[in-house]
């Protein structure tokens, strides 16, 4: 199987690239649309109760949900700042911590604003882990090697692979007091993005199978079933945008 989804990917993104660029107002459509299913797919994993529809009024019209959470509009207007700063970076090919922490900060600067991009000052205990993630003071080093291990092995592996696994390892260190869900997802998704594949967007219907392939890798360091996980989200991507742009779906 993971070698197959691998063909499908690659097949795709083979078709994909041949009516690239995409350009003027169906690159516009094709971000604004994935800026709400992101923003919407990535909260909701994390409890946000707005729905698909509000997520879209909240980020277009910039308007508050009557009987939502005031939380739950700043985590959306804050998700969709920071999925704009990703597409600045799409050219760079690499990811700094300066970069993952600008990620941070403007997704949590309406929540917490002293937490904002700041490694947090506390241990952390995660519900349904046992994993014992780094002490505050080695942050610092932690964030240092993730970024040095992201510019010396990304030619190593398949971009998805490589994508999963940039966000494993984050997620890992967990750097932040709240939002590392959010910035894990936003970084894989910039590295597909800068290799010229699709977002990996997870729904929250799949929010176990995701959570469960994360713990895999934590407790017994088994990184395929969760890079097995992206794969297939990349490609259901793959096939929506196909389908929403007429592309003819190759033939295996």
């Amino acid at each position: 199987m993971p070698m197959m989804i691998y063909e499908r990917i690659d097949r795709c993104h083979k078709a994909l690239c041949e009516v690239r660029p995409f350009e003027g107002r169906i690159l516009k459509q094709l971000r604004d649309y994935y800026r709400i299913g992101l923003t919407w797919s990535s909260n909701a994993i994390e409890g946000n109760t707005l729905t698909i529809s509000e997520t879209k009024v909240v980020l277009e019209d910039g308007l508050t949900i009557g009987g939502r959470p005031l939380r739950d509009f700043y985590e959306t207007v804050g998700h969709g700042r920071a999925y704009d700063f990703m597409f600045t970076l799409i050219g760079k090919r690499r990811i700094s911590v300066a970069d993952i922490k600008e990620i941070h900060r403007l997704f949590y600067k309406e929540i917490d604003e002293e937490n904002a991009g700041a490694w947090r000052k506390e241990s952390v205990v995660v519900s349904g882990t046992d994993y014992v993630f780094p002490r505050p003071d080695g942050l610092e080093d932690h964030m240092a090697e993730l970024e040095t291990w992201s510019a010396d092995e990304r030619g190593k592996y398949h971009p998805v692979t490589f994508a999963a696994l940039l966000h494993l390892k984050f997620v890992s260190i967990h750097p932040y007091i709240d939002g590392n869900g959010r910035v894990s997802r936003l970084i894989m998704n910039l590295a597909l993005i800068q290799d010229g594949y699709q977002l990996a967007i997870i729904p929250p219907v799949l929010r176990s199978e995701y959570y469960d392939s994360i713990r895999q890798y934590q407790n017994r360091i088994r990184a395929e079933p969760f890079c097995d996980f992206i794969a297939e989200r990349v490609h259901e991507t793959q096939k929506e945008i196909m389908r929403l742009l007429h592309i003819p779906f190759p033939k295996l």
